[in-house]
């Protein structure tokens, strides 16, 4: 009788081979292992905040636009509540993912170039926070358990972006402002740079688009003082973007 030859004991450290089907391809993620991740809290609350956001993008779609001739009524109705309200009511709408430039052309239009500048300006830096807390409680979980990859890269350098990073992203036109910031939320990037570099970003446009609302209710009283930092925002703008992307590829390339 022949015995059959012994099996070889695995050795330590070595890597297993994947499990392959009959037809030679590795198994798909099936119904079972979906199951089992939306059972997990990080995944909740992901849902979660998918669910809000698209909550936000119908609401855009299905309520009636408010009329913004009846604006000037409301402020004189609050009376010396109205900057505050302009500030949080502001805020909020950008958390609802409400275009900021609404906001600012409103707000300038009924606090003037200057004043309604800085009041939109506030309700971005408020709304930035907003956005970017409820990104991190619902969203950062789940990412950085999954993330991999070139993702995980990506995740890295918003982990290790400055002030100036902020600023090229909040720039360039890939996406409105609050989702911009619900997005920051779930990388790892720190919240100081996020709320500095938001901040001067808006700046520019904040002070152009004020003006140009400013102007809409009292056409024969531009202020072309309160519409410069837009102008010179966009040249400072320019720059930094250039600065960034030199500072970019020399990392890349690293030391010579």
């Amino acid at each position: 009788m022949v015995r059959p030859p012994p099996r070889r004991a695995p050795r330590r450290g070595g890597r297993r081979r994947p499990t392959v089907t009959p037809a030679g391809r590795r198994p798909r993620f099936g119904p079972a292992a979906v199951r089992r991740v939306l059972r997990e809290p990080s995944a909740v609350r992901f849902g979660v905040l998918l669910l809000l956001l698209a909550g936000f993008g119908l609401a855009l779609l299905v309520v009636p636009r408010p009329d913004p001739a009846h604006l000037p009524d409301l402020a004189d109705r609050l009376g010396g509540y109205a900057p505050v309200a302009a500030i949080v009511g502001g805020a909020l709408l950008l958390v609802a993912l409400v275009p900021r430039t609404f906001i600012t052309l409103a707000s300038g239009a009924l606090f003037g170039a200057l004043e309604g500048a800085a009041y939109a300006l506030g309700a971005a830096l408020l709304a930035a926070a907003i956005g970017f807390t409820v990104g991190r409680l619902l969203g950062r979980e789940f990412v950085a358990e999954r993330v991999r990859g070139r993702l995980a890269r990506l995740d890295g350098w918003f982990a290790r972006q400055s002030v100036l990073g902020v600023i090229t992203v909040r720039l360039l036109p890939i996406a409105g402002f609050g989702l911009v910031s619900y997005g920051y939320g779930t990388t790892g990037a720190r919240v100081l740079p996020f709320l500095v570099g938001s901040l001067i970003a808006s700046t520019p446009t904040a002070f152009g688009y004020a003006a140009v609302g400013a102007a809409a209710t009292s056409p024969g009283e531009v202020n072309w003082f309160a519409a410069a930092p837009a102008g010179l925002g966009l040249i400072a703008s320019a720059v930094l973007i250039r600065r960034w992307w030199r500072a970019e590829r020399l990392r890349r390339l690293g030391p010579t």
